[in-house]
């Protein structure tokens, strides 16, 4: 970056215009703080995004994905990860308290950060009391790039043993697209039934894609 001029660095630009005014390469920059001896900071992060498939695809990677860039090293990728996870975490932050599931909406802002880009098939429910406030969300099930073996009585072993009143599933596709397949909505419907019987009520199943999300509620399929 010492090619640049001073009002084109980055860490100036930052500090003058706030991170806003940044492009994503300009901030990977900042993240890894310098290039290599013949490749500038931000020529490094240029790679970085490009191999990753732009912004999206680095909330996927994982440090060995990033250190087969040229430049990065395991520290390099390290900052990269945790900086992403960071800001994952500000926009999950509020699953600490004891919110209240009214729509959703709701349900997927929480969830598509968390859980809507991980590489693989995940399964899990956020466990409701009976106002549905929301005292647990955990993993069920992890899958393959575009399957997750579940069974109901996985499900509401845990949700019985926790003393919900209520659940709401979830699962994403890691192809990105959220449309659900004929084996989820067979799925849902047997966790519904299973949910009857146990007297606990499956209140969604969202399907969750990069950034947008499915609803079996919304699209009145529950």
């Amino acid at each position: 970056m010492r090619d640049l001029s001073p009002a084109d660095r980055p860490r100036e630009k930052l500090l003058r215009h706030g991170a806003a005014a940044l492009g994503d390469n300009e901030l990977v920059a900042l993240v890894i703080g310098s290039g290599t001896r013949n490749r500038g900071a931000l020529a490094v992060a240029n790679a970085i995004l490009t191999a990753q498939d732009g912004l999206r695809g680095l909330t996927r990677a994982n440090c060995d994905d990033l250190t087969r860039v040229a430049g990065v090293g395991a520290a390099r990728a390290a900052q990269i990860v945790a900086a992403v996870e960071l800001g994952r975490r500000t926009l999950t932050e509020r699953a600490d308290a004891r919110w209240q599931v009214r729509h959703p909406r709701a349900a997927a802002q929480y969830l598509l950060p968390r859980f809507g880009a991980a590489p693989v098939e995940q399964f899990g429910m956020m466990l409701l009391d009976s106002r549905h406030r929301v005292f647990r969300t955990s993993v069920v099930a992890v899958g393959s790039l575009n399957a997750t073996a579940v069974e109901p009585r996985d499900v509401f072993r845990e949700a019985a043993r926790a003393g919900a009143a209520a659940i709401l599933v979830f699962h994403n596709h890691p192809s990105g697209d959220p449309a659900p397949s004929a084996d989820d909505r067979e799925l849902t419907r047997r966790l519904v039934a299973a949910g009857e019987l146990m007297g606990i009520t499956v209140i969604d199943h969202i399907v969750l894609g990069d950034t947008r999300y499915v609803s079996f509620r919304e699209t009145q399929q529950l």
